[in-house]
């Protein structure tokens, strides 16, 4: 197994695009890293340089502590993961699977083992003679994993690698491929634009927009704790609210301030952002996800001064929860905000209800920068 580091890594294509700009990170053995991010990030442009199918423009890229720019593709003990599976349709599973030891010269005896030991991983024993148009979408993917497991490589790096399968199915392939990674023990860059396999998969995930990296953490720690408006944007579902406030104090607490609606904040965030007493007087952008609104009457003593009043606009109801959308009015313009709320509630649309903020979980974010606001 082997670590990966970028080094102030660049991809520069000749009209200047800059795909990727000044990648500074570190993988760890074994780690199961996930790129994330909106299309034309610079996810996918990252993991073909560190197989060698992108040149490099600036930087260095380092496998197991050995710099690899100028090392070729063959050369630098990967497998790859296509989207697209990459399957040859006249060969059969067994083929498929053991097509690239055989191009590598390794001894049939040899390439036999590895092939029925990767069927036999994932669950392809029973189909190892049968062409890739006989197999399912799911059994297609795996027959794709099967062939970069064979080659036994130092690391895996899978780009977005369930995007053709039907949804249920990529809920299945999700837990298979992490319990996979998880029982090789090898290190993985999974590339992907879908923020819940980011969030389900990864022991870190990257966050990338416009070629930069904008924040590399655990999963919960960039959920609870956003570096920049975009992150916390992107990552969760439904979106954070978000909406310009102002931070005025009154009785020693710290007060947010937007449209007609004004919420204590909560000492313990203020504990923790020392940051923000530097706006105080000033605008700050408040961000409330929607899991952290709930209808009053399903809380207990709802503290008036951490409540809000809202207008139902929209009521999806999902089973297990419901969503509701509200306009919030800010001075000129209006915000559309979403609370996700308990499923027997009562709210319709056209109709008032009352809100509870858990005001223990507030964002705020630098008006100007987009920055959140913490130390």
């Amino acid at each position: 197994m082997a670590a990966i580091e970028f080094q102030e890594v660049s991809k520069i294509y000749p009209d200047g695009t800059r795909a990727v700009d000044s990648l500074d990170l570190a993988i760890d053995e074994d780690e199961f890293m996930v790129f994330v991010g909106p299309s034309g990030c610079g996810k996918t442009t990252a993991l073909r340089m560190v197989a060698g199918l992108e040149e490099i423009s600036d930087g260095t890229i380092l496998i197991g502590g050995r710099a690899v720019n100028e090392v070729s593709p063959k050369d630098r003990d990967v497998a790859m993961v296509f989207q697209n599976y990459a399957l040859y349709p006249h060969m059969t599973v067994a083929q498929n699977l053991g097509f690239g030891l055989k191009l590598r010269k390794v001894d049939k005896t040899e390439v036999r083992r590895r092939v029925i030991a990767a069927a036999a991983t994932l669950g392809l024993e029973d189909y190892l003679e049968r062409k890739p148009a006989a197999l399912s979408g799911g059994q297609r993917q795996r027959v794709a994993m099967g062939r970069a497991i064979v080659r036994e490589p130092r690391a895996y790096l899978m780009d977005e690698p369930l995007s053709n399968l039907d949804a249920q199915l990529r809920v299945q392939m999700r837990a298979e491929i992490q319990n996979l990674q998880r029982r090789l023990g090898v290190t993985t860059i999974y590339v992907t634009h879908d923020q819940t396999e980011a969030m389900t998969m990864g022991d870190r995930i990257a966050v990338m927009r416009g070629g930069t990296l904008q924040q590399v953490d655990t999963p919960e720690r960039v959920y609870r704790r956003p570096a920049n408006r975009f992150v916390a944007g992107f990552i969760g579902s439904p979106s954070m609210n978000m909406v310009a406030g102002r931070l005025t104090r009154a009785n020693g607490d710290l007060i947010v301030s937007f449209g007609d609606i004004s919420l204590t904040i909560d000492r313990g965030v203020v504990s923790e952002r020392p940051g923000l007493g530097a706006y105080v007087g000033g605008d700050v952008i408040v961000g409330i996800r929607p899991e952290d609104l709930e209808d009053a009457a399903f809380v207990a003593k709802a503290p008036p001064e951490r409540t809000l009043e809202a207008v139902c606009s929209l009521r999806e109801a999902l089973g297990s929860e419901v969503l509701v959308h509200f306009p919030v009015a800010t001075g000129d313009a209006s915000s559309s905000f979403i609370a996700r709320v308990h499923p027997q509630t009562t709210a319709r649309e056209g109709e008032r209800l009352h809100l509870v903020v858990d005001a223990a979980r507030l964002h705020f974010f630098a008006p100007g920068s987009g920055r959140a606001i913490d130390a």
